[in-house]
């Protein structure tokens, strides 16, 4: 066995021991697990167990020291496991598309759709805004930063929130109605973005292309939701020839590892360079397996007893990936205004729109009061369009595109961390946690 692959294991081992003993911090202190997950990647990851591993060797602190995998090897590692992330995001996606039953879209169907474009908008509206204040105070801030920002601002990460709804058995109008708008509020930002993002570029190099800018990204929604379907269907026929859960189980893994790479496959020039979603597409499985197969929950049920330690896994890695050096790097202090003001107002924007939502669908009163503080969470879409965001405008010379993503970086760190928090209180305060577990983690695998 290769060296690289000793160290892997044995670091994946680590990863399990102290993110289970986290739990136990975290039932002490009356946090979520998440929390715990992500503290342990902190700590297990590059720029802190790793700063000591470049230390000994004789290296620095900055990101091309922690950045390099010689004097670092735990920059390595985690490198090495950045597929996790990837596949659990495939598995929760799975998930919330379970919770698209045609009896719950029917009753809240209009009601989500509102919710979602106007808790989406909003944020990227008053984003813009609070930005637009900055450009005129600051030169070093332009349109193609506040308009890239206003863009990711809709994107909500559905992981931290589902894993708490599922820690603590929450269930209730709230719950009901924010797992699919943390689905679908992804699909918002990706159109946002591509529009926003076009305007930017284009203002940029004198040119908009249209194309770029409404064309393309209406087909890669379409493309995905597409493929989701099909690959739904596939699954419900499967199961007429499959009654074993276990095998049923191993083709709904076919089906997120299919959507995982075909998302990659299409990213090539050769199919068009589309950048499909992953997210949309297993989401689009949940949905229709749970609608067109009676039996569909007990498969699900066995799926659910196999994703907690890649959930873990998750967020350990995500925990692990946070470049801390953007604190202490670059032109930190505009950063710091900027993801500052981008915090504030993303939050102010996400409350406003879901409370208006809410308020014009008449949602009952615990989703009107609490909703926005559920969808505070941003981590994988919104670093993402970040890093695209930094290429493209690198490629044109543009040397903002690093500072979005250190931006983004910044607020993702604030928000992962207070994001599970929040939404425990929200649903606690909403009366869906059941009395008896509010203070006490479940006694299932991933809290034992």
């Amino acid at each position: 066995m290769s060296t690289i692959s000793y160290q892997i294991w044995v670091y994946l081992a680590l990863a399990f021991l102290i993110g289970l003993l986290s739990t136990r911090v975290m039932k002490l202190i009356k946090m979520p697990n998440v929390t715990g997950y992500l503290l342990t990647g902190v700590i297990i990851g590059p720029y802190v167990l790793g700063a000591i591993f470049n230390a000994i060797n004789g290296g620095g602190y900055t990101s091309t020291d922690l950045e390099n995998t010689t004097l670092n090897p735990i920059y390595g590692l985690v490198d090495n496991l950045s597929w996790i992330p990837t596949l659990a995001l495939g598995f929760i996606a799975f998930t919330i598309g379970t919770s698209f039953k045609l009896s719950t879209v029917k009753k809240l169907g209009k009601r989500i759709a509102i919710i979602t474009l106007l808790e989406s908008l909003c944020a990227a509206v008053v984003v813009f805004i609070s930005l637009l204040i900055i450009y005129f105070i600051n030169s070093e801030v332009d349109l193609s930063i506040i308009l890239s920002l206003a863009a990711i601002s809709c994107a909500t990460a559905p992981a931290a929130t589902l894993l708490v709804i599922k820690q603590y058995k929450a269930k209730g109008p709230l719950v009901n109605t924010l797992l699919p708008v943390v689905a679908l509020d992804d699909a918002v930002a990706l159109a946002c973005f591509a529009i926003l993002f076009a305007i930017a570029t284009g203002l940029k190099s004198g040119t908009i292309d249209v194309y770029s800018m409404l064309g393309k990204p209406v087909i890669e929604i379409v493309l995905s939701l597409a493929i989701g379907i099909a690959l739904g269907f596939a699954l419900t026929f499967i199961c007429k020839l499959f009654k074993s859960r276990a095998n049923r189980s191993m083709f709904i893994i076919f089906c997120i590892l299919a959507c995982i790479g075909l998302q990659y496959l299409f990213e090539e020039s050769y199919m068009g360079s589309f950048e499909l979603s992953s997210l949309l597409m297993c989401m689009m499985v949940g949905a229709v397996f749970v609608n067109f197969r009676q039996d569909a929950d007990a498969t699900i049920n066995v799926i659910d007893r196999i994703t907690p330690p890649i959930f873990m896994l998750f967020f350990i890695t995500s925990g692990a990936e946070l470049k801390l050096t953007v604190f202490f790097e670059g032109n930190y202090s505009i950063v710091l205004i900027c993801a500052a003001v981008y915090i504030i107002s993303r939050v102010i924007g996400k409350r406003i729109g879901a409370f208006s939502g809410s308020v014009i669908t008449k949602a009952e009163p615990q989703v009107k009061k609490y909703l926005g503080f559920c969808l505070i969470p941003q981590a994988g879409v919104a670093i993402g369009l970040a890093s695209t965001a930094g290429r493209v405008l690198s490629g044109l010379g543009d040397p903002n595109g690093d500072l979005i993503v250190a931006i983004i970086l910044t607020s993702t760190i604030i928000y992962e961390f207070v994001g599970p928090a929040l939404a425990k209180f929200s649903l606690t305060k909403a009366g869906e946690i059941p009395l008896e577990i509010r203070n006490t983690p479940l006694p299932t695998t991933e809290n034992k």
